[in-house]
């Protein structure tokens, strides 16, 4: 999962602007009906949205609420604010939560490591504000920095107001912000998605008929490795489910579903797993250009180099509905003239990516390597050739 998701670039821009809408205006194939409220399909490899339906119609999220929660727990293990291996105290007010537990009590002293598992795979509301308030130090400090971490990735609908997702006034999201959340969670920390993925967990002392994972894909479907349930009376079932599997002369793809209100436990599964294989069989998974291969070298002005690479670091692919890779075309939009200096990795232009015409997705080029600026007659010299031009 690691390398796959070092590729990753802001994903939140494209479900936010050229992705979803883009994508909208291509001739797509029809999704399967789908029971639930509302749905999101996307391809994390291509960073594309291939169906949904209500993506932002407010919904409360549940537990997959959770995901926020780790992803800000996450980040203090990154920052080593706090570590795995640190024991977090058990509240009355964590001991006292309704709903899924991880079953700890006030006499424990429990790891980061464990509570995390707790919460997400047992989805323990115990163990998620002990994390909140280990991390944040209360649970409304920690709500608000749920809040700011959300607008800082661009989930414009959402509204937190609480990290385990227990129904209440003004607790809402959508599939939209959800879909954004979770591919952040993934790439940003590759390195705790198999708490997603595991099976089974009991903290020693602990029932052990509580100890499977709610995400009844994970035991049918060796693709899927993760990532989140919920339910309540008001949200439904909920499922945020991500398979990866392996394509000729792509490698592996990633799919992420977004299931919210479904009517049961079994049918979230079962609706995740229809959309899922839809979107491995409806569309194709299309390698335009290698990690690193330029798209195009024009040339630059008043530089120690004649032109620049632009390209992009990982490889570029796209989906497209199936056996028409055949009617892909690009355009490249660019500045002209191209002046020095201009650095590694700076944004230098768009590729334009058509299907049959219509547009289909937009990706930033950059350039592959940095271009210096000449020296004073270099520059000069350029100066006058422009000028003549």
């Amino acid at each position: 999962m690691q390398r796959l998701f070092a590729t990753f670039r802001n994903f939140a821009l494209a479900l936010g602007l050229a992705g979803t809408t883009l994508l909208a205006q291509a001739q797509t194939p029809q999704p399967p009906e789908i029971a639930a409220r509302a749905y999101l399909l996307l391809d994390v490899t291509a960073q594309q949205m291939l169906a949904g339906k209500d993506i932002d119609m407010p919904v409360e999220p549940a537990s997959l609420t959770k995901l926020m929660t780790a992803y800000l727990v996450f980040d203090a293990l990154r920052a080593k604010k706090i570590n795995l291996q640190q024991k977090l105290p058990v509240s009355e007010r964590a001991w006292k939560m309704p709903g899924s537990r991880m079953f700890i009590d006030p006499k424990m002293q429990v790891p980061v490591d464990d509570l995390l598992s707790g919460m997400i795979i047992q989805s323990g509301n115990d163990a998620t504000v002990a994390l909140a308030e280990g991390v944040g130090g209360t649970v409304e400090n920690f709500v608000r920095l749920m809040n700011e971490q959300a607008k800082a990735l661009g989930m414009k609908n959402t509204s937190y107001k609480n990290p385990e997702g227990l129904t209440e006034p003004g607790h809402t999201t959508t599939a939209r912000d959800l879909g954004i959340l979770a591919t952040r969670l993934m790439h940003d920390f590759p390195q705790f998605m198999h708490y997603y993925a595991t099976k089974h967990y009991a903290y020693p002392g602990t029932p052990a008929s509580n100890g499977n994972n709610r995400n009844l894909l994970l035991f049918r479907d060796p693709t899927v490795d993760g990532l989140k349930t919920g339910h309540t009376e008001a949200a439904g079932y909920c499922l945020v489910a991500t398979a990866h599997r392996e394509v000729p002369k792509v490698g592996q793809r990633r799919l992420l579903s977004v299931m919210l209100g479904a009517a049961s436990e079994n049918a979230r599964a079962n609706e995740s797993q229809k959309l899922l294989n839809w979107g491995y069989t409806a569309f194709d998974a299309v390698k335009l250009f290698d990690a690193g291969q330029p798209v195009v070298t024009p040339p630059v002005w008043k530089g120690k180099q004649s032109n620049v690479k632009l390209g992009r670091p990982e490889p570029l692919i796209v989906a497209v509905p199936a056996g028409s890779a055949g009617k892909i075309g690009t355009q490249i939009v660019r500045p002209d003239p191209l002046v020095a200096p201009i650095a590694k990795g700076q944004q230098v232009g768009t590729l334009k990516i058509v299907l049959d015409a219509q547009p289909l997705n937009e990706v930033p080029l950059v350039a592959l390597d940095g271009v210096e600026q000449a020296g004073f007659l270099g520059r000069a010299w350029d100066a006058l050739r422009l000028w003549i031009k």
